[in-house]
């Protein structure tokens, strides 16, 4: 993913809700499953890193997003944003302009 694709991942993800929360049981199976259901539902998930979990979000975005097999797009604060194409029908896909690849 090079600059310009994420710039703009980054300007979707500011008006984009919290979906998943992670607290102090850090990564479990089911927290991992909720991110992989919203980024197929949604492509951009943004993630809420607890004060009570184990690790910062800058800490943990390189192993969620290997876990979910998506691309890290942004960790500041107690956020994570992380995106993945979608091959569900019937979402509204993100469409990131072909001249940035």
């Amino acid at each position: 993913m090079n600059s310009k694709m994420r710039s703009k991942l980054i300007s979707v993800a500011m008006t984009t809700p919290t979906t998943v929360q992670i607290g102090k049981n850090g990564l479990t199976e089911t927290v991992i499953d909720q991110i992989n259901e919203s980024l197929e539902d949604h492509e951009l998930v943004k993630i809420s890193v607890l004060r009570s979990a184990d690790q910062s979000a800058k800490g943990m975005i390189a192993e969620v997003a290997e876990k979910t097999s998506s691309e890290p797009v942004q960790a500041i604060g107690n956020k994570i944003v992380l995106y993945r194409v979608s091959h569900k029908e019937g979402i509204k896909h993100i469409l990131l302009d072909e001249n940035f690849n």
